[in-house]
């Protein structure tokens, strides 16, 4: 393919693209909803994305390009929306990772992160075709895989999150748990050690610890604090430390005793898994062993007598 061609094929797309989008715009035999003709005299609260705000867009670093994109970004994302709706699953998910990001704004950013994979995958097409090392096919190929593997890539981010997450806060529980019980048993109550600890102990737990005792002190009650903190963490030992809590609580048992117990249970845990996974490595490291320097070995070893076999000859 020459210049010329790649060239008035990029431009030629372009053009139809935006053809259609003035004619998707043009508002032929177009008659509004019930729904759209009531709107506006409801008064409702529509959760929006910050990127899609009105407001945030003037005032954006991108500017004009923000105000452009804003749109076409709206669009792409109420259609991201219905195919993948943003249900209880993503919000727990969103909530695991820590994350301040609502459904919607995570799905705006899964757009972005598509037209940047477009972007690049348009750009390394257009420099392989004009190359002439790859055909036109492969190249749309090629874009249209690197916009999937963009929109595909923020969900991987979100679990590599959540797996940081988790991990630092299973490193943080047995310390956090034994301050609790500390706490516990030098005299104070539930609700001073959960304070205690959110003022003194630092990283993720300690934080959930702080969210936990903030809803408490807008009325929720103890139980339905700790069980929040829990649907967030999704973790079962934080999970189990909680109930521990809640039915020591109910039953009158020495709260301490419970507490400590179950951070030397975390931290037996800890221990079966850093064995576990010496076990993992110990097995991965045969794996070069076997397949790369036995054979090397043998092959040292067999090539002198070989050589001399043929020398005799």
């Amino acid at each position: 393919m020459s210049a010329a061609l790649a060239v008035g094929l990029g431009l030629g797309t372009l053009l139809g693209v935006g053809l259609w989008l003035i004619v998707l715009a043009q508002p032929l035999g177009w008659r509004p909803t019930l729904e759209q003709r009531l709107e506006p005299q409801l008064r409702h609260h529509v959760p929006a994305s910050r990127l899609l705000d009105g407001e945030a867009a003037a005032t954006s670093p991108w500017g004009a390009w923000g105000r452009l994109l804003g749109p076409p970004l709206g669009a792409a994302t109420r259609l991201l929306q219905n195919l993948s709706p943003a249900g209880e699953t993503l919000s727990r998910r969103l909530e695991a990772a820590g994350s301040p990001l609502t459904p919607v704004d995570y799905h705006a950013q899964q757009v972005l992160w598509a037209c940047l994979g477009v972007a690049a995958g348009t750009a390394a097409a257009l420099t392989l075709a004009v190359s002439g090392a790859v055909p036109v096919f492969t190249a749309a190929a090629l874009v249209v895989a690197a916009g999937l593997g963009g929109y595909m890539l923020r969900d991987q981010a979100l679990g590599w999150a959540i797996t940081r997450r988790r991990a630092s806060i299973l490193t943080e529980f047995p310390s956090v748990a034994e301050l609790f019980a500390l706490s516990v048993s030098a005299g104070e109550s539930t609700t001073g050690a959960l304070e205690r600890v959110a003022t003194t102990a630092r990283g993720e737990l300690a934080r959930e610890f702080a969210a936990a005792l903030a809803d408490m002190r807008a009325g929720a009650s103890l139980a339905v604090a700790l069980k929040a903190m829990g649907r967030r963490i999704q973790l079962a030992p934080v999970e189990r430390f909680i109930a521990g809590i809640l039915i020591a609580l109910d039953r009158g048992t020495p709260l301490a005793d419970v507490l400590r117990a179950q951070a030397q249970d975390v931290r037996e845990m800890g221990r079966r898994e850093l064995m576990e996974a010496a076990g993992r490595k110990e097995i991965q490291m045969m794996v070069p062993l076997v397949f790369g320097i036995l054979p090397l070995t043998v092959v040292f070893a067999v090539f002198p007598g070989i050589s001399l076999m043929r020398l005799g000859f």
